[in-house]
């Protein structure tokens, strides 16, 4: 194990692939969109089915 600094150097010939990769808010932006559509189908059912158990006698 060396104890002098020893200097660094930058790859000069990396490039970045950052432009390659997709953002990770997509999925989540879908995901919760199909939440939000199970969740809104989930109450429709729910209150079709307390109209249907509704006693529309007076």
């Amino acid at each position: 194990m060396s104890t002098d600094k020893e200097d660094l150097a930058n790859d000069d010939d990396f490039q970045s692939t950052d432009d390659d990769v997709e953002p990770q808010a997509e999925p989540a932006k879908t995901n919760l969109s199909k939440r939000r559509t199970i969740d809104n189908m989930l109450e429709e059912r729910r209150l079709q089915k307390q109209l249907a158990d509704f006693d529309y006698d007076l």
